[in-house]
C-alpha cells in the first residue's frame, strides 16, 4: 500500500496516526518525534525554519518513505513551504479545523486552542477570514498542554486541575459561556480529550483534524506508485536521548513496535 512518515515535535502525531492506521490499517508507517527540540509552540518562527527542512530530509533519507505528513500544527503553519522545498516526496500539512467548527457551532462562537506558536500565526488568521467570518473567534494558546499530553504518554498521572487551569481563560472570559466548538489545533490535544472534556460543564465539542488528514493521505497515495520495502515492524525514530521504558510502551500501543532514539 506504500510508506507514510509521520513527524511531530514528540507524542502528538500519534493522534493523527491512529487516525491514518484506522482508514490504512495496510500502511507502512514510521513516526518521527523531534524530542530535544520540543516544544515547537515555545520556539520561533526563525529557529523553526533554520532546524525543519533539514531535520525532514534527514529523516526522510533515512526511513525513505513515499509521503511524509507534518502531524504537527506549529511546524505546519510556520514551515510547511520550506519543508516541501526541501525533499522530493509530497508533505501533508495539518491545518486547524477552523472550517469544520464554524459550520458545526449553532452560537456562532467558537475557540482555538493551540500551541502560542500557532494561534499567533497568520495562516490561522487566514483560515478565520476564510471560514470563519460570521464567527466570534477566541484564540488561546498553551505549552503546558503540550507538557501533560507527553506525560500522560510516558505513563504519567494527570491532574485534571492542571488542564482546568490552561483553559480557563477561554471558558471565564466575557464569550466563554457562549463556546460550543473548540478547535484543538495542536496535535498533541485530542491525547487529552478525555480530560478536556471532564474539565468543562457546558456543551463543547472538541474538533480536530486528524481524520481529515487521513483522508487526504489515502487520496495521495492512489496516486503514488509505492517503493519497494523491507518487510518490518513500524518503527518510531525518537531525536533524542533514550526515553523511559513507559513512553517506549506507549509507541508499541500505537503500533509503532521498534522504537529507535537517534541522537541529533
Amino acid at each position: 500500500m506504500g510508506h507514510a512518515l509521520i513527524f511531530d515535535s514528540g507524542v502528538g502525531g500519534l493522534s493523527v496516526a491512529a487516525e491514518i492506521r484506522k482508514r490504512l490499517p495496510g500502511l507502512r508507517m514510521t513516526y518521527a518525534a523531534d524530542d530535544v527540540f520540543r516544544p515547537y509552540g515555545a520556539k520561533t518562527e526563525a529557529q523553526l525554519k533554520a532546524r525543519l527542512p533539514r531535520l525532514l530530509w534527514e529523516l526522510t533519507e533515512t526511513a525513505q518513505p513515499d509521503l511524509v505528513v507534518i502531524a504537527c500544527n506549529t511546524a505546519s503553519t510556520t514551515a510547511l513551504s520550506e519543508i516541501r522545498a526541501a525533499i522530493d516526496v509530497p508533505v501533508i500539512g495539518v491545518v486547524p479545523a477552523i472550517k469544520p467548527a464554524a459550520a458545526a457551532s449553532r452560537t456562532k462562537t467558537i475557540a482555538v486552542l493551540g500551541t502560542p506558536g500557532t494561534v499567533k500565526r497568520r495562516y490561522v488568521d487566514d483560515l478565520i477570514h476564510d471560514f470563519a467570518e460570521d464567527c466570534h473567534v477566541i484564540l488561546q494558546g498553551s505549552v503546558n498542554l503540550v507538557d501533560i499530553a507527553e506525560k500522560k504518554l510516558a505513563g504519567e498521572s494527570v491532574n485534571l486541575a492542571w488542564i482546568k487551569t490552561e483553559i480557563a481563560p477561554l471558558f471565564n472570559g466575557k464569550h466563554g459561556a457562549d463556546i460550543d466548538a473548540v478547535v484543538l489545533a495542536c496535535t498533541h490535544f485530542p491525547l487529552l480529550r478525555d480530560e478536556l472534556k471532564a474539565s468543562v460543564t457546558q456543551s463543547v465539542q472538541w474538533i480536530d483534524s486528524g481524520d481529515a488528514i487521513a483522508r487526504r493521505v489515502e487520496t495521495v497515495l492512489k496516486k503514488l506508485t509505492p517503493k519497494p520495502f523491507e518487510d518490518r515492524p513500524d518503527t518510531a525514530l525518537l531525536v533524542g536521548p533514550k526515553t523511559s521504558d513507559a513512553r517506549i510502551q506507549t509507541f508499541n500501543n500505537f503500533g509503532f513496535k521498534r522504537v529507535v532514539s537517534l541522537m541529533p
